[in-house]
């Protein structure tokens, strides 16, 4: 199983993406709430987020996964407000004790699997340093949540990734 988190028009992503029954698409059709720091979904309702909306199981659907897939425009070198806010609220993914990887401290991860994650940025003219700046975030998200493989693709519109999401 695959879990999509995108920012796209619905419409818009069917034009890109065949129907699959080995995806979980998290998309933008309903509101989200932002995280409030409170790390509730560590300590009080474990890896269930507190707020009560769409998005407050995020963490068990991405045990679910083998994968995630991210697409988002580039914002600044970063996500798009959605697609962070999908990953802010994804926190009790990990576990809040800590553990060292690679020579540096990170959370313990609270599912056994490993996953891969993959995303697609896009935007016109981005500069060299946004794809840097996106790429090692990618990299260091990747880091926290002990996933096995990352990989980065940018591209000028949403359409060139026709054919190269799955």
């Amino acid at each position: 199983m695959k879990m999509l988190i995108h920012d796209l028009e619905e419409e818009y992503l069917l034009q890109l993406l065949e129907k699959r029954k080995d995806i979980m698409i998290t998309s933008n059709n309903t509101p989200i709430q932002r995280c409030i720091g409170c790390f509730g979904c560590w300590v009080k309702t474990p890896a269930y987020c507190v707020l009560k909306d769409e998005y407050s199981d995020l963490a068990p659907r991405i045990a679910a996964c083998n994968e995630v897939i991210l697409i988002s425009r580039c914002t600044y070198g970063g996500y798009s407000p959605f697609v962070k806010n999908v990953l802010d609220r994804s926190i009790g993914y990990i576990h809040p004790d800590f553990t060292i990887r690679k020579g540096e401290m990170h959370h313990k991860s609270r599912y056994p699997q490993q996953l891969n994650m993959t995303a697609h940025f896009y935007g016109e003219d981005l500069t060299p340093e946004e794809k840097k700046t996106a790429t090692d975030l990618v990299q260091a998200n990747g880091l926290n949540l002990n996933t096995e493989k990352k990989q980065v693709f940018f591209y000028q519109q949403p359409d060139e990734m026709k054919g190269r999401i799955l």
